[in-house]
């Protein structure tokens, strides 16, 4: 009995964070911090005072360490006010803006479980994971609690070129390496199928993006974002995001990523054989 109510409560606490990532919010006061909004009781993240409180860790070799578990530190609901921008400041070209006006917030790729891509960073827990080889740090792999249809970003450190021509993916092709402190990601090659918020702010498959992830403090990353892509927009704009940093389990003291399962129709619960939890409906058993 206690397993299935902690279930229920988890997967409830799952189902309102995405109504609100979606802009349906029912339950939760959303707050902003560097322009970018996010949930409170869906993940606890470090307190003010705490984020000043302790120490930057760094890694073995000396490096910081931007690991995570971070909490937004991108756009979700509407990517000009997350910004920080006034509306109708976003430089959208006459039909890039036209198209984001008539789309609706049901029609999004994300409702179909697919993937959200960049700067686009919703309510849920997101991290990089380092991976080494005998000749050092060769990629970044950037997790998402919803890694929808299996997603995870790649960022090769191994010195890499952006291919020629390179696959239109919802991810793109990402190349980093560190400066200073400052872990800059360089990424080309995306495909135009995903939107920068629930609003349908659009994009072209000329869309290249550069990012600059610097840990101000213990717990608060900040992600310079830099977006440039002549198809849709006038000229390049400069963003600036927040991330804050997921609260450490009182008992192992880290922040794990969970399990998350999307289902067609957003149908929240179903794949752990939970029923009449989630915007859809199913007679399944």
């Amino acid at each position: 009995m206690k397993k299935v109510l902690v279930t229920l409560l988890v997967i409830a606490g799952v189902t309102a964070a995405v109504l609100s990532a979606q802009g349906g919010a029912q339950n939760g006061s959303v707050t902003s911090e560097g322009g970018v909004g996010y949930i409170n009781p869906g993940s606890p993240t470090v307190s003010e005072a705490d984020a000043t409180k302790f120490p930057i860790p760094r890694l073995p070799d000396g490096k910081v360490d931007i690991t995570g578990p971070w909490v937004g530190g991108g756009s979700n609901s509407d990517i000009e006010r997350d910004a920080g921008l006034k509306p109708g400041e976003l430089p959208l070209l006459p039909w890039a803006r036209e198209l984001r006006d008539k789309r609706l917030k049901k029609d999004e790729p994300y409702t179909a479980c697919l993937p959200m891509s960049v700067p686009r960073v919703n309510p849920y827990p997101w991290k990089f994971a380092m991976s080494y080889t005998s000749k050092g740090l060769s990629h970044i792999y950037i997790l998402h609690e919803t890694g929808d249809a299996g997603a995870h970003r790649v960022v090769y450190m191994d010195g890499r070129p952006h291919p020629a021509d390179p696959i239109p993916t919802w991810w793109g092709h990402s190349t980093g390496k560190f400066e200073g402190d400052t872990l800059v990601v360089d990424t080309v090659g995306y495909n135009d199928k995903f939107w920068f918020d629930s609003r349908g702010t659009p994009h072209t498959e000329k869309l290249h993006t550069v990012e600059r992830f610097t840990r101000l403090n213990y717990g608060r990353l900040r992600n310079q974002f830099t977006l440039d892509d002549p198809g849709a927009f006038s000229r390049p704009v400069e963003m600036t995001f927040t991330a804050r940093l997921l609260r450490p389990d009182p008992q192992t003291g880290v922040g794990d990523l969970m399990e998350f399962i999307c289902l067609e129709d957003n149908q929240y619960g179903m794949a752990g054989g939970i029923q009449g939890i989630g915007s859809g409906t199913s007679n399944q058993k």
